[in-house]
């Protein structure tokens, strides 16, 4: 969800970065690993460590809250995600959406962003017990689907979020947002969704295709005046 079907993951940075800044830690780069795509849980005890303070259930606390108000006010889909939705669902291809953010930021964008879009089903970081990147939320997905997990494909642009995809089985095609993500015998690159149509997915279960040529060096963090897309 974050960062590959709409652009939160620049909402997810501000959000800790306010947080973080309570705690009187001032983000950076070096930080970006601990943040993005990752569990709510696990940013919190990060920004615990680096501070040197707080508690991690009330920084995760304050960190849910405030990333939800943001995603409250609008979280736009990213470019091309539409197109991609819409052709699957006209060629019949079952799709749901797995997701590392809790059940109310969930909920909060399938409810508006993506209100329209006839996802199977979710899942959210409160859904199993471990989430990325750890396997369990691909698993969970591809038993809910009556799947074999091998038989699917994971869209994502996180390396916590690959990782997750890629230890539970699955296929991977990743398009990048904020952080790089290594290369791996089972990931397909694509520099947008822009690129990505469902007979690009089916070469993914078919061993995949030719790396897409890296685009430019990706950001490890949007800048204060970063905007999302739209």
């Amino acid at each position: 969800m974050d960062g590959t079907l709409v652009d939160t993951e620049v909402l997810w940075w501000r959000s800790t970065e306010r947080i973080a800044r309570g705690l009187g830690h001032e983000l950076t780069d070096a930080d970006a690993p601990e943040v993005v795509g990752r569990a709510v849980e696990d940013t919190a005890a990060h920004l615990v460590r680096v501070s040197g303070g707080g508690d991690p259930s009330e920084v995760a606390r304050g960190l849910t809250a405030d990333f939800f108000r943001a995603v409250e006010a609008g979280a736009p889909m990213r470019p091309g995600a539409q197109r991609l939705l819409t052709a699957l669902e006209a060629q019949g291809v079952p799709f749901a959406l797995v997701s590392a953010s809790p059940r109310l930021v969930v909920d909060s964008v399938v409810g508006g962003s993506l209100a329209h879009v006839p996802f199977a089903f979710t899942l959210s970081a409160d859904d199993t017990d471990r989430t990325k990147p750890h396997p369990d939320p691909y698993r969970s997905a591809a038993e809910r689907f009556g799947a074999d997990v091998r038989d699917c494909v994971a869209v994502e642009d996180s390396p916590d979020g690959a990782a997750s995809a890629e230890a539970a089985g699955c296929r991977v095609l990743v398009v990048p947002s904020l952080l790089e993500v290594p290369p791996s015998p089972v990931r397909t690159f694509a520099r947008s969704l822009e690129e990505v149509t469902p007979e690009l997915l089916r070469a993914c279960l078919r061993g995949g295709v030719p790396r897409q040529d890296r685009p430019g060096s990706q950001a490890a963090r949007p800048s204060s005046s970063t905007t999302p897309s739209t």
